[in-house]
């Protein structure tokens, strides 16, 4: 885009202007030459187009909205969303593009209307100022899209609930068994507050974008902090590459105005002033653009810290938030386990026989068994309400790992548990070790969904209403500052296609420390297993930074 530098012997004076038709700049006003204008015209129909909402989703669900009542993922959901021309979907171009596609697509159309647009100019005289209106705008655009998105992304940082401290079974778990993705997750989640400062990065990147004569730095600090998670998401396998990478390209579009300025000051050491121009608004207009830009500053600023900082405190992120019984919380080693009342020794390679058994602080049991086990190679979801659905616990981990979600009737002791990976036809689930085309395709486990969602038309529920009058809702389980009308909704709505392995277990316990689980497994068979309580020394320690109250 054009731009002038000025040496300290031809330092233009600035215009002022005083009618309200007038423009004010720095310097003379830029002249635009024909490849520029052509590049421009391709530029601003690609960055409008990938800047703006493309799907009928993101519009209901900003109509839905209940402003008295808000969940941090009502402004999130706000702040990301799908953007570009996706009429051929993410894959057209093979799994190298994969999830770019409707960048490459939107590119194409952007460079056919700029060419029409072109040939439309070439019939008529258009003023360099309207060149420069539409300049400014377009870099309001981005700047306000890139602000807003980034700003979602980083509170989830500086309150670290996007990468969350790993959980007792996953400390348990073989670092061989995890997921690339997993480790890079782990690894950030062991040290919260290096996720805060990322967070306090990301922050500042988008509050500095809201302001024009702050919009260098900001776009330098979004192409920095992105263009390192873009590295590191291709290095890890990881799934938030296209985002991140979104990012980078309108912070890059940002800066393309002053690199020629920041070449000739920081290389060729040049006195140089920036040339800005900037259109003089009449007064009610002026009035307007403070208005909504103090609007969005106190929304994305004020109110969505709150958001997530309750959400801090009484509903993580990605991790239940739901306590679990107390008396039940630690590590157990399994000392005695029967099946259908035959004794299974102890047996390391015993595929069967439970090992390593943990209850988590929250409301899910863990153990593992030696046998191969679907792997969920999702992030671990963030976006539902039940707890059954917040699955960082199990995603990304191999190793025979098994993650059961409990419902607790603590007045006739009896747990009810559902198993947390659930069987679905997308890329996420993979059997360990196969992979591609020989994934299965999950034809087993949708098979027994099937299958079993037939049988379940004539069994009783699996939790009577007695269990669940003592039980409770779980919608209410936590601090009433959580609740919303985002959760209401989700709660209200009986979960689909819910197929999943189940168990009930009776438990004997005083204190937690010896253990006597009494039922039926998930494959209904009856089970007897003793549990006593271990401690098992880590060479980390859990932060100050604790999300939860548990």
């Amino acid at each position: 885009m054009p731009t002038i530098t000025s040496t300290a012997a031809a330092i233009p004076e600035v215009l002022h202007a005083q009618q309200e038709d007038q423009v004010v700049t720095t310097g003379a006003l830029p002249v635009w030459k024909g490849y520029q204008k052509i590049a421009f015209r391709i530029a601003f129909i690609f960055f409008v187009a990938i800047s703006i909402p493309n799907n009928a989703e993101w519009y209901k669900h900003v109509l839905n909205i209940d402003w008295t009542r808000l969940h941090y993922r009502d402004l999130y959901d706000i702040a990301r969303f799908g953007s570009g021309i996706n009429f051929f979907g993410n894959t057209i171009f093979g799994s190298p593009l994969y999830g770019y596609a409707n960048w490459i697509i939107t590119l194409l159309v952007a460079i056919a209307g700029g060419l029409l647009w072109t040939f439309i100019d070439s019939r008529r005289q258009q003023p360099a100022q309207e060149y420069n209106n539409l300049y400014y705008w377009l870099r309001v655009i981005v700047r306000y899209r890139a602000g807003i998105g980034i700003i979602g992304f980083g509170f989830t940082k500086l309150l670290p609930v996007q990468m969350p401290f790993p959980s007792l079974g996953l400390l348990n778990t073989n670092f061989g068994d995890f997921s690339a993705q997993k480790i890079y997750w782990l690894i950030i989640g062991i040290v919260p507050w290096y996720q805060v400062f990322a967070g306090i990065v990301e922050v500042a990147a988008g509050t500095l974008l809201f302001f024009r004569k702050t919009t260098t730095l900001g776009a330098a600090l979004l192409v920095g902090a992105l263009g390192d998670i873009v590295y590191v998401n291709f290095a890890y396998d990881g799934g938030v590459h296209v985002y991140s990478s979104y990012f980078v390209l309108l912070g890059a579009f940002l800066l393309v105005q002053d690199t020629p300025k920041l070449y000739s000051l920081l290389i060729q050491q040049r006195v140089t002033v920036p040339v800005y121009y900037f259109p003089v608004f009449k007064k009610w207009l002026q009035h307007t653009r403070a208005g909504l830009k103090a609007g969005v500053i106190i929304l994305f600023l004020g109110v969505f810290y709150y958001l997530q900082l309750v959400n801090y405190w009484y509903d993580p992120y990605k991790q239940p938030s739901t306590a679990g019984v107390r008396t039940l919380r630690g590590n157990y080693r399994v000392t005695e386990f029967r099946i259908n009342n035959q004794v299974l020794p102890y047996n390391p390679l015993d595929s069967v026989r439970w090992q390593h058994v943990t209850f988590e602080k929250w409301t899910t049991l863990t153990y593992r068994v030696n046998r191969p086990t679907f792997i969920d190679v999702s992030n671990g979801g963030g976006d539902p309400m039940r707890d059954i659905n917040r699955t960082f616990e199990l995603t990304g981990t191999g190793g025979g790992q098994r993650v059961f979600h409990y419902y607790a009737d603590t007045i006739d002791q009896v747990l009810y548990l559902q198993d947390k990976f659930k069987p679905v036809p997308d890329r996420r689930n993979r059997v360990a070790g196969v992979g591609g085309d020989q994934n299965y395709r999950l034809n087993n486990g949708l098979a027994d969904a099937k299958a079993g969602a037939q049988q379940d038309r004539t069994e009783q529920p699996f939790i009577p209403a007695s269990a669940w009058a003592h039980i409770g809702d779980e919608n209410h389980m936590i601090d009433k500052r959580a609740w919303t009308t985002r959760r209401d909704r989700e709660f209200a709505t009986p979960p689909k296609n819910e197929k999943r392995k189940k168990m009930i277990l009776h438990y004997e316990t005083t204190d937690g420390s010896h253990v006597v689980l009494n039922g039926i497994d998930e494959n209904k068979d009856s089970v007897h297993i003793v549990l006593d309580r271990i401690d098992r020394p880590y060479r980390i320690t859990r932060s100050t930074l604790d999300a939860g109250k548990y």
